[in-house]
């Protein structure tokens, strides 16, 4: 049978039209408006992914800017992780580490200690990053309760931060959009400003020192835990960048406060790394760029590049403590958490990391890529251009002397209703993002460099340029 449907403006065979109609019938996107389906303009079917570039059912080639969702850091196509789960399913496919172990699980959280800063020695394997988030939350407040210090329960994060979708972490996550629809949630979570510098006036921070203004926001974290009563503050999640928002990068001095109010007042530091670990701010983990040492760290996503899903928490010495000896149990886990092809797949990751010296290649190249980036501030349309390492967002404004954002209509036509299908004609696959001000981001593979920096440029200048004329 024939049909008329169109995807983003290309006809579809009658192969493909099958593949739309069973998506229609029956898938249930993520974070995604099934409306898209459900008009007749289908979805994209994205089929193929070699080095930094991804194909759809169509065979067009675009640009992965966004590492699939920040996570193919070490480029589609690595025929070598495929080989690796292949022979590990053969050898042992699955077994849990509830009460056992194998060696793909112990390798691997000796190789994450080896990496992690301080005395973050012991990993808490899951499958993802919300459960990672879950992990360390679940443990703060456990922690503290072996501590004798029961009322400390309660949770800070940073405005507009996103942490996860479980009902612990989105208590963490601090979107209300997201949070509505699904209350009451986990009770605990409370929030303090984030470090965005361009919209610090609206905060009523300094705006003219971005060391005063990292100071002013930790500050804040300070007044909260006071508030809020220090006997009930159990930890704090940061992202090292935070992703939510459009690429925060922390100013200077900025963890360093944090680590010291954190001290002060007994609540533990979790540093959120799900997006930032493994390369994507050259390092395998972003506190080491920043010169901090969290109580925990989670991570998730870039530790196998995406060729098998795997997440971790990892834990200082100091909070596992009473968990050493005696009869305590922490009574949390996840069936396919250590996954033995996973772990496999993380390893052979993670040498291919120090082979082929990515992390090195992110530090190097970063300022190239920043540079061809900010040349977008002569478009009208561009506020700000922030970020870090390869993760950077582009902030759109309507008036860049006042740096009047765009109204939830406006935002409406502007990402969802041009920029997106845009980008995406145009041969770039990013983000554009409005769960904050409305942005633009980019988290490509750690494998590109100056070349595909420029390239990325010219279809963003070309495509915003068109959004200028359009609005």
């Amino acid at each position: 049978m024939t049909t008329t449907v169109e995807t983003f403006g290309e006809p579809i065979t009658p192969d493909e039209a099958g593949l739309q109609a069973k998506a229609r019938d029956h898938l249930w996107m993520h974070f995604a408006r099934q409306s898209v389906m459900e008009d007749g303009h289908g979805v994209p079917i994205i089929t193929r992914g070699q080095g930094h570039h991804i194909w759809d059912d169509h065979g067009k080639q675009y640009i992965d800017g966004l590492s699939g969702l920040f996570v193919v850091n070490a480029g589609h196509g690595r025929k070598r992780l495929a080989e690796t789960a292949a022979k590990q399913a053969e050898q042992l496919a699955f077994f849990p580490i509830w009460s056992y172990a194998h060696p793909n699980a112990i390798e691997l959280a000796d190789r994450l200690a080896s990496y992690a800063p301080g005395d973050l020695n012991r990993v808490f394997f899951s499958t993802g990053g919300g459960e990672a988030v879950e992990t360390a939350f679940k443990l703060a407040k456990y922690y503290w309760k072996l501590q004798g210090k029961p009322t400390k329960h309660k949770v800070l994060s940073r405005a507009v931060a996103y942490h996860g979708t479980p009902q612990g972490a989105l208590a963490i996550t601090g979107i209300p959009a997201m949070k509505e629809m699904f209350e009451p949630l986990t009770p605990g979570g409370f929030r303090v400003p984030n470090t965005n510098f361009y919209r610090a006036g609206e905060m009523g921070a300094p705006t003219d020192d971005v060391e005063a203004f990292g100071v002013w926001a930790a500050n804040r974290i300070e007044e909260m835990i006071q508030f809020e009563g220090p006997d009930t503050v159990a930890a704090i999640f940061l992202e090292p960048v935070q992703n939510s928002g459009g690429c925060f990068p922390p100013p200077p001095g900025y963890f360093q406060r944090v680590r010291e109010i954190c001290d002060k007042y007994d609540v533990l530091m979790v540093s959120d790394e799900v997006i930032c670990a493994f390369g994507r701010i050259g390092h395998m983990f972003a506190c080491d760029e920043y010169g901090y040492v969290p109580d925990m760290i989670t991570c998730a996503k870039g530790m196998t590049s995406g060729y098998s899903p795997i997440g971790a928490t990892i834990i200082s010495d100091r909070i596992y403590e009473p968990f050493k000896h005696g009869n305590t149990s922490f009574y949390h886990g996840y069936t396919f958490g250590g996954h033995p092809v996973s772990a496999a797949v993380a390893l052979e990751n993670l040498d291919i990391f120090e082979e082929e010296k990515l992390n090195e290649r992110v530090r190097e190249n970063s300022p190239l890529f920043r540079a061809e980036l900010e040349k977008l501030l002569d478009l009208p349309i561009v506020g700000d251009v922030r970020g870090a390492g390869y993760f950077f967002g582009i902030e759109l404004v309507k008036d860049k002397n006042t740096k009047e954002t765009f109204d939830d209509d406006e935002a409406e036509r502007l990402l969802r209703g041009f920029l997106s299908k845009a980008l995406f004609d145009a041969g770039l696959y990013c983000r554009a993002d409005d769960r904050g001000d409305p942005v633009v981001q980019l988290a490509p593979p750690l494998t590109i460099g100056p070349d595909e920096f420029v390239e990325i440029r010219q279809i963003l200048e070309s495509v915003l340029t068109e959004a200028s004329n359009h609005l």
